[in-house]
């Protein structure tokens, strides 16, 4: 579940306990305790004055994720395009160098 579809579940289903979430520090606790992976550790590092800026950090921290991963697999994707057809261009350098020194050891001129 993204970010946002967490939030909007959040605040759906903290209308049925509005004792519990009265007070913005406790709703801030519960919604910080459920975010998960990178997010979560970006921002608990964070000091909030109110849920909303919370929300709206997390979600930009999401997004600055989400973002990273994109352009870091176009990256490896490149690098395993540009290695697969720089092992078979070097493949190719070897086999001739194989056949050039095949020929040298028979006394016979390469073609």
């Amino acid at each position: 579940m993204g970010v946002m579809e967490y939030a909007a579940k959040f605040s759906e289903l903290s209308h049925f306990t509005p004792i519990q979430v009265d007070i913005e520090k406790i709703k801030m606790d519960h919604f910080e305790q459920e975010l998960k992976g990178n997010i979560k550790y970006i921002a608990v590092g964070h000091a909030y004055a109110n849920f909303q800026e919370m929300y709206q950090r997390v979600v930009m921290i999401a997004q600055v994720i989400d973002e990273t991963e994109a352009e870091n697999r176009e990256l490896n994707q490149a690098k395993s395009n540009s290695s697969s057809t720089g092992s078979s261009s070097q493949g190719n350098r070897n086999f001739e160098r194989f056949n050039l020194r095949r020929a040298q050891i028979k006394g016979k001129q390469p073609v």
